[in-house]
């Protein structure tokens, strides 16, 4: 179902989110996330000169590499369009969230570590659906396996939202081992 119809308006800024995930030959997992704005106006800009309607104000990716449990092997991230010339001097910061493990607790280490003058706003922004990719591209892969093993223990997934709540109709139907719910 769409949104309701909006009040008369006139388009100002768009951000595009792109985000892709890769198997690799070797094992790991490659997540992509790529960031885009654009204006429908031109303005001019001290360090860029003028940047003309739909030009990107910012254009910048990240690349996570991760093995299955979602520990991150290797990050880089890259930008290709920015308002000031320092903003590229931060990207090879974001080589600190290697060793981590995109988990509960993620985002408020990633804050830490990539914070306020630490990081760029954008790309830590862009952080959260790179991590929503990840396991979104691994966990079908991870499921597979894992309904293969008799002991195994309740996905980490369930009761994250109201569609997979333990008690209810999905989990009931998907994962009848792991319903709670009326029998």
């Amino acid at each position: 179902m769409p949104l309701s119809d909006p009040a008369p308006r006139e388009p100002i800024h768009t951000r595009r989110i792109e985000c892709r995930g890769y198997r690799r030959e070797d094992g790991l997992w490659d997540i992509e996330g790529e960031v885009h704005d654009s204006k429908t106006y031109g303005f001019d800009n001290s360090d860029r000169g003028r940047v003309e309607a739909g030009e990107p104000v910012h254009h910048m990716w990240l690349r996570l590499t991760v093995d299955d449990e979602l520990n991150i092997h290797r990050a880089e991230a890259a930008s290709d369009a920015f308002p000031f010339a320092i903003c590229p001097d931060i990207t090879p910061n974001f080589a600190r969230l290697e060793g981590l493990r995109i988990m509960p607790g993620w985002t408020r280490e990633v804050r830490r570590r990539l914070g306020g003058v630490h990081g760029c706003t954008h790309l830590v922004e862009l952080l959260g659906p790179v991590a929503t990719t990840a396991y979104q591209t691994i966990f079908p892969s991870k499921e597979r396996k894992e309904r293969a093993d008799p002991n195994r223990k309740k996905p980490g997934h369930l009761d994250t939202c109201h569609a997979l709540a333990s008690d209810g109709p999905v989990v009931k139907s998907h994962w009848p081992e792991f319903y709670t719910g009326d029998r």
